[in-house]
């Protein structure tokens, strides 16, 4: 079975901002794949994730961190969104990376997540993986991507959704 990934859509920021909205997300995939290139930046802030506009209690994640020196588990129960620590670099020069997966996004179930985040801070760096649950059986049309705390994603960030079809 082969399996192929679509582009949905491409937002490349051309100054900074503090969040990027992929809305009217067609049903018509299996399952969804987030990738972001955050631009460097000076400040860390973390990524953080809303489906439908749900501002409510319905989301909980478990991650699992390293940076080479110390790792890091932890669970969260009951968050107003996912939320990633390891979202954006602290390097002005090295950008990070962050992948999130959205498992049968369009099914009447609870909607599971697999995030995978890195950064290379020239020589050293962390990396982060994370599964989230939100709690609700409708079908996500809507990805708000902000950062939790008063900074922004530089202009230079490229965030891209893809769509994943078993062909």
């Amino acid at each position: 079975m082969a399996v192929t990934y679509e582009p949905i859509a491409t937002t490349t920021l051309g100054s900074a901002a503090s969040s990027i909205t992929f809305s009217s997300i067609p049903a018509t995939y299996t399952d969804l794949r987030l990738v972001l290139v955050i631009a460097g930046s000076s400040a860390t802030a973390n990524v953080r994730v809303q489906y439908n506009s749900d501002t409510a209690t319905n989301y909980s994640a478990t991650y699992i961190a390293g940076n080479g020196t110390t790792a890091t588990s932890s669970r969260r129960t009951s968050a107003t969104s996912l939320t990633f620590t390891d979202g954006v670099a602290t390097s002005t020069t090295i950008p990070s990376f962050f992948t999130l997966d959205i498992f049968n996004y369009a099914g009447s179930t609870y909607k599971t997540s697999l995030t995978t985040s890195n950064q290379d801070y020239n020589g050293s760096g962390s990396i982060e993986s994370n599964v989230g649950l939100w709690r609700s059986t409708s079908a996500i049309n809507t990805i708000l991507i902000t950062t939790l705390t008063a900074t922004t994603y530089n202009a230079g960030t490229i965030a891209t959704l893809y769509g994943i079809k078993a062909a």
